[in-house]
């Protein structure tokens, strides 16, 4: 069957993130991550780049001294290596995300919760 003009695929780029250096990475670990309604997950820190694309519900997202982000389904977010993740709070209808680690060879994916600064 042929389409009458319009075509039956279409690519947007919703992210194109650069790196802030070269990254081997040998393998991408994909987690579906649910956090209950209400619930804030507190300031962290990974120790390698992480994407993420929301499925359901919201999250309040924000990297430590940046703006504060709602972020919705299909929305997509990108968490440094290495730097506080300030807020990634479930709204009153919690959250579901997919997110993407980047792994280089024997690494796991960690995730630390080193508290506030003194200051």
């Amino acid at each position: 069957m042929r389409n009458s003009g319009s075509s039956p695929l279409h690519r947007v780029v919703v992210l194109d993130q650069l790196l802030p250096e070269p990254l081997p990475v040998r393998r991408v670990e994909i987690r579906r991550i649910t956090i209950a309604p209400g619930y804030a997950a507190g300031l962290h820190i990974h120790n390698g780049p992480v994407f993420g694309s929301i499925e359901t519900g919201s999250a309040i997202y924000q990297i430590e001294g940046g703006p504060e982000t709602v972020l919705r389904p299909g929305d997509v977010f990108y968490e440094p290596e290495g730097v506080r993740i300030a807020r990634f709070d479930a709204q009153e209808d919690g959250v579901t995300f997919l997110g993407y680690f980047l792994l280089p060879d024997g690494a796991d994916a960690e995730l630390v919760f080193p508290g506030p600064q003194p200051g």
